[in-house]
């Protein structure tokens, strides 16, 4: 199985280990891309405009710190990148406190997305960076079109023969959308939060705490030493692990898209 997650703006304040060694990443068939994309962010960055790097970057002037961390990427210390994400996410997910067995599934399963490095596993090393998906970088342009150009044959290799669960959000989802055989093995998910009204049970769409609950969702299935091989296998082990799953009308060649309604968040 594979799991695909979001970064987290959210991330540790420092590495803690050697620099950065992009030749160590996992997907190596990303190396050229990376290169480019690390480059371009930090020339932008080590650049005399401040104003036209945070514009680029969609950044507050108050966060002109993490221009001045950017122009330091390729000195600065790494550490894993399931430790440098620290967002609502993978506070759930607590990779450091998974028994054994589900971390080593961690390790083979897990892809991160990221506007920088396109995807990496949660062993590769990298320094804390800021590069959100919707930026705009010199002579890269857009990521998010960027990334689309460049990760279809990584990714597909990643996947192999089972199933993918797809918890990315946003503009990270864009970069990479499975199609043909491997779509069929692909679900995609929405958290609902059902709450009682005097009206009767009405459910909404949450944001905050659907991170929450794909960390939890994703722990759950690592624990449980989940292997399913195609999509309805998948959801048949979610809801062996309680969840209540809603699946919404398949559309051949696209991912299966289901809806997991949560009552407590």
């Amino acid at each position: 199985m594979l799991i695909l997650l979001p970064p987290s703006e959210g991330k540790a304040d420092a590495g803690t280990g050697r620099r950065l060694d992009p030749a160590r990443l996992s997907l190596p068939e990303l190396a050229p891309a990376r290169a480019e994309v690390l480059a371009a962010l930090v020339g932008l960055c080590a650049g005399p405009d401040e104003a036209a790097a945070l514009d680029a970057l969609g950044l507050t002037p108050g966060l002109a710190g993490e221009l001045r961390r950017n122009a330091r990427l390729e000195q600065a210390a790494t550490a894993p990148a399931g430790r440098i994400y620290t967002g609502v996410l993978y506070e759930a997910l607590d990779l450091a406190t998974l028994p054994p067995a589900a971390q080593r599934a961690a390790r083979r399963s897990v892809l991160i997305s990221s506007g920088l490095w396109g995807a990496v596993r949660l062993t590769d090393r990298i320094p804390p960076y800021r590069c959100p998906i919707g930026a705009r970088l010199p002579g890269v342009g857009a990521l998010s079109a960027y990334w689309r150009r460049e990760l279809a044959p990584a990714m597909g290799a990643a996947a192999g023969g089972g199933a993918v669960l797809d918890l990315r959000s946003g503009a990270y989802a864009t970069t990479w959308t499975p199609g043909g055989e491997l779509a069929g093995r692909t679900v995609t998910v929405r958290v609902l939060h059902e709450r009682n009204t005097p009206e009767g049970p009405v459910r909404s769409v949450v944001s905050h705490f659907n991170k929450a609950t794909k960390g939890r969702l994703v722990r759950d299935l690592l624990t449980a030493d989940a292997r399913p091989r195609r999509a309805g296998e998948l959801v048949t082990a979610l809801r062996d692990l309680k969840y209540t799953v809603l699946e919404q009308p398949v559309t051949a060649g696209r991912p299966r898209a289901v809806d997991v309604v949560v009552t407590q968040l």
